[in-house]
């Protein structure tokens, strides 16, 4: 199961050059009013079942400026065999490539692993969010899968910047206990020079800021060797996805004068 994707440049804005996807991956082109290409992925039957091993290959050359979203949260279902997802991109000089997918949302019994590898260019930029919601709290079901792990994997010109593991496994121990009272985990990647000062000044306002008792939301934000900057939120409570979507467009809200349209304005 597999889908490519290479973005190009043509009269001044991001095209899609190419696109292949086999069943069950779904790719959407939507039409923008600015210069950036958007691009949703989706799978048929609304997610991910057990034996699933979905690949997806992503070129943004350079100059290209594109979005890559999902059309609603990947939900894994309950299975026997584990799933798998993973995504290899390459992003050239000038482009800047954001990935932005709703959470993903394992039901009980779930086994899924996810892999993403980002090679830049000198001058590549990477926006992403990578983020995974308890569970189906109307099912009675919250952190009950069986197993998750997601890699995050970010070269810049061969050089390694950034290698990120969340490794969730019922057999280490029940992860509902080990999660206490949070029900989102979201990671952020801000990275490359059209980023920079946003990267920046996002690690000096989570430094700057005191966790307040009993919040539900817990922000930390640490430099990366290239400048860029690696956020992570957690949050709490049946509206946690709604909290931690609204956190985390606060924080990437400089994305709207780079994409020429806000990216989050029909999301949570």
């Amino acid at each position: 199961m597999s889908a490519h994707i290479r973005f190009g440049r043509c009269a001044g804005n991001t095209v899609v050059e190419h696109a292949f996807a086999t069943n069950p991956v779904k790719l959407f082109t939507m039409r923008g009013v600015t210069s950036t290409c958007w691009v949703c992925a989706a799978n048929y039957g609304g997610g991910i079942v057990g034996g699933d091993a979905i690949r997806l290959n992503l070129d943004a050359a350079a100059g290209t400026r594109a979005v890559v979203s999902t059309q609603a949260s990947t939900k894994v279902y309950r299975s026997l065999r584990p799933a798998s997802q993973q995504l290899t991109a390459t992003v050239a000089d000038e482009a800047l490539v954001v990935i932005l997918p709703d959470p993903v949302v394992c039901f009980a019994g779930a086994h899924f692993s996810q892999q993403q590898r980002f090679d830049l260019d000198r001058t590549g930029n990477l926006v992403l969010v990578d983020w995974i919601a308890s569970g189906r709290h109307a099912s009675g079901e919250r952190w009950a899968f069986r197993h998750y792990s997601s890699r995050l994997d970010v070269r810049r010109e061969s050089r390694r910047i950034l290698y990120d593991t969340l490794l969730l496994n019922s057999e280490d121990g029940c992860i509902k206990e080990r999660l206490g009272a949070f029900d989102v985990c979201l990671t952020a990647l801000v990275t490359g020079p059209l980023v920079a000062a946003a990267a920046a000044a996002m690690v000096r306002a989570v430094a700057g800021s005191a966790i307040e008792p009993r919040s539900h939301l817990v922000h930390s934000a640490w430099e990366l060797p290239d400048g860029g900057a690696l956020l992570r939120i957690i949050g709490t409570g049946g509206s946690a996805v709604e909290l931690v979507g609204s956190a985390v467009r606060r924080q990437l809200s400089f994305l709207s004068e780079l994409l020429g349209d806000d990216p989050f304005s029909r999301r949570w």
